[in-house]
């Protein structure tokens, strides 16, 4: 898999070349605790690396959702809505949010591979 990370504790799985899955790490959803409610972007929308795309909200606290890279997003995780203990349970697989289609994939070169993600969170 072609996972990266960024600073602001999102993953990005660009293993399909259409549309890359976007996430918040289990670094994040520890720190956050129980998701209770997660706002989700609409399919359609276009947002700049850094842009904030949605909002994770739990028991604890809310925290933005930022746009790892640049481009459109061209689905959201409708079970998510749903469900969003998804991003506890299971953050890097059911617990998705939104694919994206990537307007600049040099941007992934940009952010953190797993080993050096897991070094940041650990000085987070």
């Amino acid at each position: 898999m072609s996972i990266h990370f960024s600073k602001d504790h999102e993953w990005v799985n660009a293993a399909d070349a259409n549309a890359a899955v976007v996430g918040i790490t289990v670094h994040a959803q520890d720190a956050l605790g129980d998701v209770v409610f997660v706002d989700l972007p609409e399919v359609g929308k276009t947002f700049a690396q850094g842009e904030v795309a949605g909002v994770v909200e739990s028991v604890k606290a809310a925290a933005d959702v930022y746009m790892p890279v640049s481009g459109e997003i061209v689905e959201v995780n409708e079970e998510l809505r749903n469900d969003p203990s998804l991003a506890n349970s299971d953050p890097l697989g059911a617990g998705w949010f939104f694919k994206v289609k990537l307007s600049d994939a040099a941007q992934l070169s940009e952010l953190m591979d797993e080993t050096s993600y897991n070094s940041f969170a650990e000085n987070a």
